[in-house]
């Protein structure tokens, strides 16, 4: 099922939602039972392996962290080939202050944002969509 390419479809249809929890950016050390940490994301890198988990889950595991973060989820089906959905959302984030963290999934695009602005990233993204939800136009 291929995704939606169009900016202007993206941005108007697009609904955040925010998972439940805190999550946090860690480096898994050499040796680190993925299957109980259980991340939502890896990304391995030169430096090790960065997992985001579940605050609690990083906590468990005596993992450091030093970002907090809300999982928001964009409930829109982009196309992996899409172009300016990151660069809207980011944007506008930017302009309220709010760092964000973009991962793409193969149905969802997920943000990260701080944990004690979540719920004005939410404000600003429902305020992009509502300004591209497209006019019925008569005539």
């Amino acid at each position: 099922m291929s995704g939606e390419r169009d900016l202007a479809v993206l941005l108007a249809s697009m609904r955040a939602y925010q998972q439940p929890g805190d999550y946090v950016f860690a480096v898994a050390p050499e040796g680190l039972d993925l299957t109980t940490l259980r991340p939502v994301v890896t990304v391995t890198e030169p430096e090790g392996l960065t997992v985001v988990v579940r605050r609690e889950q990083a906590d468990a595991a005596g993992l450091r962290y030093d970002y907090l973060a809300a999982w928001l989820t964009l409930r829109v089906h982009s196309a992996l080939d899409a172009v300016g959905l990151t660069h809207a959302v980011s944007g506008r984030l930017a302009e309220h202050g709010i760092s964000c963290n973009v991962v793409a999934g193969y149905h969802h695009d997920h943000l990260f944002v701080p944990a004690d602005r979540a719920a004005e990233a939410l404000a600003a993204l429902d305020a992009l969509s509502a300004s591209h939800t497209p006019s019925t136009e008569s005539g």
